[in-house]
């Protein structure tokens, strides 16, 4: 079978298309034939051997994926049968034709979804959910600031936090974003990296509940300074590039503020059904349409480094997707 690899960890211009044996499902494997597969930051980290998973060359790339199961393994544990449509997600290893998942990081896809936006789902939602609900406190009311929200897990957030009641103002960089960022759900868009005033002045001079921010940089300290009294920012990523920011305490001090860390994938995967609890929150969401993962550029197969390319120099708009079949 065909299969996205990393042969050496030189970055995304040198991953290959390979030719692999198929995968052998262990007792708690479910065996899926991919359609499509989700580009991942994590891909790209991987390409270059910067990831804190560091798995041995030659590994195959893929951390969310959508497809038919070809095995259920046992159904009575597993739950699935031969030919239902499913989405997963694990470290690596989607970026094929074929794939062995745990049951447990594998979810029934609904039939009003295709399987790119069952490719688009997994890791980018499952982190909003946790970043909002369980490390944000998030309540229905509360208005959340999302930075990068054009990108996949910005508009992710923005979908998620509308689904738990709340307003969102999007930050982003272009007036094409800003567009992108409104139809994926944002109630406000603020363009540009000058925020702040823009968003005192959204807020009526309150400022902000909650700040995902993916991006760091000389965005973060400003994120602090929009916060409303008992607000919390929730630290996602630092695509910037900028380096790590610093936060002088005393701020957090004077108004009673938060950082908050959000480490979704190591939370997870070490607590066995959550992400089947999470997947199942989604659910009611997905059925009224709050939740509907916006897809960007699609590629083939072949492709899948300039995918990577692309989001590295932040050309990609939601959620990229490469078509296996």
């Amino acid at each position: 079978m065909r299969a996205v690899q990393v042969v050496t960890p030189t970055g995304p211009a040198d991953i290959e298309v390979r030719e692999v044996d198929p995968p052998t499902p262990g007792p708690h494997d479910v065996l899926v034939e991919v359609h499509s597969v989700g580009v991942a930051f994590p891909d790209l980290l991987l390409s270059r051997g910067e990831y804190q998973f560091k798995p041995e060359p030659p590994f195959t790339l893929g951390v969310d994926f959508a497809g038919v199961v070809l095995d259920p393994g046992s159904p009575e544990s597993s739950g699935f049968t031969v030919g239902q449509r499913v989405a997963g997600v694990n470290l690596n290893g989607g970026a094929a034709e074929l794939v062995a998942n745990p049951a447990i990081f594998t979810f029934a896809l609904p039939d009003t979804l295709s399987y790119d936006a069952g490719a688009a789902l997994p890791m980018n939602y499952l982190t909003a959910l946790f970043a909002l609900e369980e490390r944000g406190g998030l309540r229905e009311g509360e208005t959340v600031l999302v930075h990068g929200a054009a990108g996949g897990v910005g508009t992710a957030t923005l979908q998620v936090a509308k689904g738990l009641g709340a307003r969102t103002i999007a930050v982003v960089s272009t007036e094409e974003k800003a567009a992108f960022a409104r139809a994926a759900g944002a109630d406000d868009v603020v363009v540009g990296p000058d925020f702040r005033d823009a968003v005192k002045e959204l807020t009526g001079g309150t400022g902000v509940d909650v700040v995902l921010d993916v991006v760091g940089g000389d965005a973060f300290t400003d994120s602090l300074r929009c916060l409303a009294e008992q607000g919390r920012v929730l630290v996602v990523g630092f695509a910037a590039g900028q380096g790590i920011p610093e936060v002088k305490v005393n701020r957090l001090l004077l108004g009673n503020t938060d950082v908050r860390g959000v480490g979704w994938g190591a939370y997870a995967m070490t607590r066995p059904g959550y992400m089947q609890r999470q997947w199942h929150r989604l659910a009611p969401m997905i059925e009224s349409g709050v939740v509907k993962p916006p897809i960007g550029a699609t590629y083939d197969l072949a492709d899948f480094g300039r995918a990577l390319v692309d989001m590295d120099e932040r050309r990609t708009l939601g959620k990229s997707v490469v078509r296996v079949r």
